[in-house]
C-alpha cells in the first residue's frame, strides 16, 4: 500500500514507516504544546511578550553552540534521544508546577521561552538525523512522505487542543505531549538500528560530526547561498513576528479563560495548517 504514495525499496519500508511516525509525534506533540504557549505568553499582559521574544533571542545564543559542541563530540544517534529524554523530564516539571500553581505567571514565562527553544532544536535535530540514516538518493524518493508526517501532526496537534483544552484542561494536554516525545525517541532507537542492519553504515558514519562550535557560523558567511537563505529566513521571523503580536492581541481580547483562549489558539493554527 505504501508504494502507492512513494517509490519505496522493500528493505526501506520499515524505516519510512518509522520516519513518518517520528516526524508526525514529534510535530504533534509541539503542535499541541505551541496553543498553551501561546495562551501563556498573555500572562500578565501582552505587552510583556517583546521581553519574552528577547529572552527567547539570550537563550538560543547559549543553546545553540553548547548542541553544536555535544554533536561535534557524540554520534547524534546517542545525542538525540538524551536530548529528548531531557526535554521530556522539562515537560513533566511544567506539568507538576503547573497543576500546583507554583508561581504561575514566572512558570508560564519561562515555559514560553523554553518552548520556542525546543522547536528550534527539535526540527533540526530530526533532519540531521533523517541526513544520517538515508543517503542521498534514498532522500530524494522518501523525504517528501516523511515530511508529510510532520505535516499530519501539525493538523492533528492543534485540532486536538481546540477539541480537548475546555473540557480536560490546557496543563493537562502536556501529558499526551509527554507520551508523544517518548514514542519519538524510541523511533530514534529503531531507525539507527536499521541504519546499521540494513544500511550497513560503516563505523566513520555513526561518529560525532566533529566540527567546532562555530563551524556553522564560518560556513554561512562564506557561502553566497547559505547567506541568501539566512537572509530569507530572517526576513520571514520578521514578518511573522509582526502577524504573530497582533494575532495574540486579537486572542487575548476574545477569549474568556485561559481554556477558551487555547482552544481558540489551537483553532487557528489548525485551519492555518
Amino acid at each position: 500500500m505504501l508504494r502507492r504514495f512513494v517509490d519505496v525499496r522493500d528493505e526501506e519500508v520499515g524505516a519510512v514507516r518509522w520516519s513518518f511516525l517520528y516526524f508526525f509525534t514529534l510535530m504533534c506533540g509541539y503542535a499541541i504544546l505551541r496553543p498553551i504557549r501561546n495562551e501563556m505568553g498573555t500572562a500578565g499582559s501582552v505587552k510583556g511578550l517583546d521581553w519574552l521574544f528577547t529572552a527567547t533571542f539570550l537563550v538560543m545564543l547559549a543553546a545553540v553552540p553548547a548542541f553544536s559542541a555535544l554533536v561535534s563530540r557524540w554520534p547524534r544517534r546517542v545525542v538525540i534521544p538524551r536530548i529528548y529524554r531531557f526535554f521530556l523530564l522539562n515537560l513533566l516539571g511544567f506539568f507538576v508546577l503547573l497543576k500546583l500553581g507554583v508561581a504561575r505567571e514566572t512558570v508560564a514565562r519561562v515555559f514560553y521561552v523554553w518552548l520556542s527553544v525546543y522547536n528550534l532544536f527539535v526540527v533540526s535535530i530530526f533532519w540531521s538525523f533523517m541526513a544520517d540514516v538515508f543517503a542521498s538518493g534514498q532522500s530524494k524518493r522518501l523525504f517528501g512522505f516523511i515530511a508529510a508526517g510532520g505535516t499530519t501532526g501539525m493538523l492533528v496537534g492543534p485540532f486536538l487542543v481546540g477539541r480537548l483544552a475546555e473540557p480536560v484542561g490546557p496543563v493537562n494536554l502536556i501529558l499526551i505531549s509527554v507520551v508523544l516525545l517518548e514514542v519519538s525517541a524510541q523511533c530514534v532507537r529503531r531507525l539507527s538500528g536499521w541504519a546499521q542492519d540494513v544500511q550497513q553504515q560503516p563505523a566513520a558514519a555513526q561518529g560525532p560530526v566533529g566540527g567546532g562550535v562555530l563551524a556553522g557560523l564560518r560556513l554561512i558567511v562564506t557561502s553566497p547561498f547559505l547567506l541568501a537563505l539566512g537572509l530569507q529566513v530572517l526576513l520571514y521571523a520578521a514578518t511573522s513576528t509582526f502577524l504573530y503580536f497582533q494575532e495574540v492581541r486579537l486572542v487575548a481580547a476574545l477569549g474568556n479563560d485561559a481554556a477558551s483562549r487555547t482552544a481558540l489558539f489551537g483553532d487557528i493554527d489548525f485551519y492555518v495548517q
